[in-house]
């Protein structure tokens, strides 16, 4: 099935499109995933639009590495965006949706292991909402497996977590 996008210019204008939705700034890997929503895109056409955004100064890269939609991005992106053909703009939509999702996903859950000085681990779990902080905890853990097996599980269910604490605290038993 051939894709809509026709030319270099319009993978640029694509490029500006997700850049200006994508939550956060985003590595190489995603701009490229996410872009790679139309058949007509390659690799090697989006790695050099890409550079052309970051030397035109629509992109910059900052500090960890990741791209950034300047101020002249958004102006030139948004004036141009009408002329990407509409089903590519859907299924990008679907992806940028999906992709911030798990951004959020990562701002909300997050859990952390370090060693303490005398050779035992600290696991700290943080779960949040849209509106701060729910859980902040933190527990010593004999090894470093233990402690790492403990933040992967937190990671896959911690809402659970959440609630088997409160249901502890709140129940009637001694």
């Amino acid at each position: 099935m051939p894709g809509f996008i026709q030319d270099k210019l319009e993978i640029k204008f694509l490029i500006l499109y997700i850049t200006a939705r994508v939550e956060e700034p985003a590595p190489f890997d995603t701009i490229l995933d996410l872009t790679l929503c139309d058949d007509a895109i390659d690799y090697f056409d989006f790695s050099e639009c890409l550079a052309d955004l970051v030397r035109t100064e629509h992109l910059a890269i900052d500090r960890n590495g990741l791209y950034v939609l300047t101020d002249k991005g958004r102006r030139n992106g948004a004036a141009c965006e009408s002329s990407l053909p509409y089903s590519v703009r859907r299924r990008c939509d679907k992806n940028l949706e999906e992709w911030n999702r798990k951004l959020r996903r990562q701002r909300q859950v997050k859990a952390a292991v370090e060693q303490r000085p005398n050779g035992t681990y600290t696991a700290r779990f943080q779960l949040s909402d849209d509106k701060g902080g729910v859980m902040d905890l933190k527990l010593m853990m004999v090894d470093q497996d233990q402690a790492k097996a403990a933040a992967k599980r937190f990671r896959e269910a911690p809402e659970k977590f959440y609630g088997q604490i409160i249901q502890l605290f709140l129940s009637q038993d001694p």
